[in-house]
């Protein structure tokens, strides 16, 4: 099996796996042994059901009722996009006997619709409208999981972690906001054994993309905003900043006193801004007025106040964008927006701490998530050509054909940094 987010190979007899797979899950749930024949992925969401004490013979609960799903997906992003997804997917679901499910965030259904006795089969495990089927509460199941990895993923029969659900087949991809790269949701195809089909989940990722570009063409176009402020510190040295219609790139002092004001957009005083900005206690208040005044004189009077020291107007920073995708789960959004380490000559105690924290961090979920295109963006990238933990990660998450080289790199890295 090539692709590792696929439940079964075209050519795999569904019954046999099925029953490879759910003797797997019962020395799991049992004694806590993973088999050899569970893929990384399903093992990993596993794991993470196992640790979340997700019991494998409870349904999920309905959290929306009535009175508060209408509002609340009518309201929802992803409203907009249901003419297209119904549109691409519903005759399939139906002809197919098959569902077509969407949920939000939070893996919560906020539509589910298709063949009238698949919906009514699916009822009796509660798959339904306003139920959450977030991994952490209904354990590995396509559109939690999707969410959880955020990637397309095919769980297939006893693959998944609830036992009432070991009979269906369900591919699900995550769905995202064009504009912030933000995860909105998922969208699923949920139904029997002839969804197992590697086909399935190609096409289920399909009609996420076309939600989104759908998503996009509806979101109108950013005009040029006079009052707009974007901070770029991403790999580079010197920031560049972009105000009000001007192109500034900042020495490299200017470029820490404004990412120490953006993260505080409450502001700092003249002392708490020194001990944030210089390691050297010997730096007086008057070098740092001095530094101020030069920033305030190429910004303009209006976009630095004083008293305490701070933005005027809110800043659009590229650091800021990594860390919120990071903290909505979408960590494919969160390295597309990684340019590379703040400030890298930086050693300004505030640029160093911000820094090392969005580095780990990223590093953190990168390795969690275990997807080896990912981990490969980082590792050959030049921050990540000595970063060994990423290394070892990509080495174990690649086809076995293509460990030897990257086991080699591991190794080669481990015996230099022993020195």
């Amino acid at each position: 099996m090539t692709d590792p987010w696929v439940a079964l190979a075209a050519d795999a007899d569904p019954g046999e796996r099925s029953g490879v797979l759910r003797r797997a899950h019962d020395v799991f749930t049992s004694a806590g042994r993973l088999e050899r024949p569970v893929r990384a992925v399903v093992g990993a969401s596993w794991r993470r059901s196992a640790r979340a004490r997700v019991s494998p013979d409870e349904a999920p609960v309905v959290e929306l009722g009535p009175d508060e799903l209408g509002p609340y997906r009518a309201a929802h992003p992803l409203a907009r996009a249901m003419p297209v997804i119904r549109e691409l997917m519903g005759a399939y679901a139906t002809d197919g006997e098959h569902l077509l499910a969407v949920c939000d965030a939070h893996g919560r259904l906020l539509w589910v619709e298709g063949h009238t006795a698949a919906r009514r089969a699916a009822g009796l495990m509660n798959f339904v409208e306003g139920a959450r089927w977030a991994e952490s509460v209904a354990g590995t199941n396509a559109p939690g999981t999707a969410i959880a990895v955020d990637r397309p993923v095919q769980v297939f029969a006893a693959e998944h972690f609830l036992r009432p659900v070991q009979q269906w087949t369900c591919a699900a991809a995550p769905l995202h906001d064009p504009r912030t790269g933000r995860v909105l949701g998922a969208v699923d195809i949920t139904g029997g054994d002839r969804l197992a089909h590697p086909h399935s989940l190609a096409f289920v990722q399909a009609v996420a993309r076309a939600a989104e570009s759908h998503l996009a063409l509806l979101t109108p176009p950013a005009g040029p905003d006079v009052d707009a402020v974007r901070l770029s510190a991403l790999g580079r040295d010197e920031a560049l900043l972009v105000a009000r219609g001007r192109r500034l790139r900042l020495s490299r002092r200017h470029s820490e006193i404004l990412v120490a004001l953006a993260r505080r957009p409450e502001g700092l005083s003249g002392d708490e801004l020194l001990v944030e900005l210089y390691e050297d206690e010997s730096v007086t208040p008057v070098t740092l007025r001095a530094e101020l005044s030069r920033l305030r004189r190429l910004l303009g009077p209006d976009l630095l106040d004083s008293r305490p020291y701070r933005l005027a107007v809110p800043v659009d920073a590229d650091f800021d964008t990594v860390t919120r995708r990071l903290g909505s789960g979408a960590v494919a959004a969160a390295l597309d927006a990684y340019a590379g380490p703040l400030l890298p000559g930086s050693g300004a105690p505030a640029v160093v701490r911000l820094r090392r924290r969005i580095e780990e961090q990223l590093r953190a979920a990168l390795i969690a998530r275990g997807d080896p295109g990912l981990l490969a963006d980082w590792a050959y990238s030049p921050w990540g050509e000595e970063d060994l933990p990423v290394w070892r990660a990509l080495a174990g998450a690649v086809p076995a054909n293509q460990r030897p080289a990257l086991q080699a790199r591991v190794r080669g890295l481990d015996a230099e940094q022993r020195g």
